[in-house]
């Protein structure tokens, strides 16, 4: 096969204007995509013309995105960087790349940073790297949370023979295939109950009223990319008094997914404000801020709540349908959010702390660090560090970009993988085999003095997208927006 040519003409005919984007589209999927045939490449910069904003997260498609999306004058003052950064201490740092550590260098200049820290497990985002934690003082940054607003972990401990995951085989894939769904923009037909629909937050802004009818038909949905629900094994070597489970093993059900298209829709929404109202160096465009005081931060936080307890609903109306077909009710809940911001203190001052790819590990915090699909994940007990500041890694990381992936890993290699561990997979993709992934154990190897290990979790039946891998699916590198 040749390398792709691509012409402006072939763009203008469908319908890319005239202007910067047609050679920059050119000159992007040359390189990046010149295996693929031009009319999978023409494709793809259709999907990116008919929806731009859905691909400012794409480690490669980001540059024609960017592009297509209209220019808002400028209203807001221009914002200086401070010369020299806040401190930052820095997890791991002979496994974190240099993408990553650049962009909290950035992040650490921001006139509004307090105090930083960066995961074992970061790399590059969009924004805050995945794996930054960034101290503000009276502003929240939309990007500092990141686009799947709330996505988390959530973990239901069944006493259960786990043994039974092979018994009853079956059974267990039939409930994880009934119990959510998977897929960019996948809806319900019949939406759940759940008392977050409710909340007055959708009627006080305007915004989240528009968004109402479609988060409804998503509560419970799981998205694509790296969000998963799946069951494995739960050891617990000892009983620790926070956990407060007994030694043993246990069959366990543990989730990762975020607030959805909601989430998605705020994150943008209140970026383009921020961009607006503050005009940050290029480099640092993407840390906007909002204000605590002003109107527009003071919604935002609104709707960030909104999103992380639309978050967490989700897995709860997953976990309770399973558990109402085990039978059983589960004997502990171990959840954490890792894409958020809290008030907390800072060495005796109010901040709002950004974790994006973080999870909260305050003295005595439970959470959940999953591997991969094949790797062990971790029940973590924070213990308060703030050099950290307060937080962990949120997972093993990503050692390759999903194209990257796509283009080196085969399935061969995955069923492999797959069968040495004892694995079934239900949908998923070369994207997130665990080859793309960092090693977990040198990651919580790298951050044992931020948490302790209180228990562990083996996946068994693992649910992912089953979506068929196309070579225009968005690569989301940071997998801030897997949900939709």
């Amino acid at each position: 096969m040749g390398k792709l040519k691509i012409e402006g003409k072939e763009l203008r005919a469908i319908g890319y204007p005239q202007g910067p984007v047609i050679s920059i589209a050119m000159n992007v999927m040359e390189k990046n995509y010149k295996h693929h045939t031009k009319e999978d490449a023409m494709e793809i910069l259709k999907q990116v013309l008919a929806a731009p904003v859905e691909y400012m997260d794409d480690a490669v498609l980001a540059l024609i995105a960017e592009q297509l999306i209209p220019k808002e004058p400028a209203e807001g003052a221009e914002v200086s960087l401070n010369q020299t950064g806040v401190r930052f201490n820095v997890f791991g740092a002979e496994h974190i790349e240099q993408g990553a550590m650049h962009q909290m260098y950035t992040a650490a200049k921001l006139p509004v940073a307090v105090a930083g820290a960066l995961m074992p497990d970061a790399h590059s985002g969009y924004g805050l790297p995945i794996g930054g934690v960034l101290a503000t003082e009276n502003a929240v940054i939309p990007y500092g949370v990141g686009v799947d607003i709330g996505c988390r972990m959530c973990l239901s401990i069944f006493d259960i023979d786990p043994k039974e995951l092979v018994q009853k085989e079956s059974f267990y894939t039939r409930e994880l295939h009934e119990a959510t769904l998977f897929g960019s923009g996948a809806q319900f037909k019949q939406a759940e109950n759940h008392e977050v629909m409710d909340s007055v937050a959708f009627s006080e802004l305007p915004l989240l009223k528009n968004l109402h009818g479609r988060a409804w038909k998503q509560l419970g949905s799981s998205g694509s990319g790296n969000h998963f629900v799946e069951f494995g094994i739960v050891e617990i070597p000892e009983k620790d008094e926070v956990l407060g489970v007994e030694a043993g093993t246990y069959l366990g059900l543990l989730s990762h997914s975020g607030s959805r298209a909601l989430g998605a829709n705020i994150a943008n929404h209140f970026t383009k404000i921020a961009k607006q109202k503050r005009r940050l160096p290029g480099e640092a465009n993407n840390l906007a801020w909002l204000g605590m005081d002003e109107q527009e931060g003071i919604e935002y936080w609104m709707a960030m709540n909104l999103a992380g307890d639309y978050a967490s609903a989700c897995h709860h109306v997953i976990h309770d349908k399973i558990a109402k077909q085990l039978g059983r009710k589960p004997v502990k809940r171990v959840e954490n959010h890792h894409n958020f911001a809290w008030k907390e203190q800072w060495e005796g001052k109010d901040v709002i702390v950004h974790r994006k790819g973080a999870t909260p590990a305050g003295k005595n915090v439970l959470g959940i660090i999953p591997g991969s699909m094949t790797a062990d994940g971790f029940i973590v007990k924070g213990k308060g560090e703030m050099a950290a500041v307060n937080s962990a890694a949120h997972g093993a990381g990503r050692l390759m970009s999903r194209t990257r992936a796509m283009q080196s890993i085969t399935h061969n290699a995955l069923k492999e993988e797959l069968a040495k561990h004892g694995v079934k997979l239900l949908g998923g993709g070369l994207d997130e085999a665990p080859f793309a992934y960092k090693d977990i154990h040198t990651v919580m190897k790298s951050q044992q003095n931020l948490v302790d290990i209180v228990g562990k979790f083996i996946p068994k039946i693992v649910k992912m997208d089953g979506t068929a891998p196309k070579p225009w699916m968005k690569s989301k590198k940071d997998a801030e927006v897997s949900g939709e």
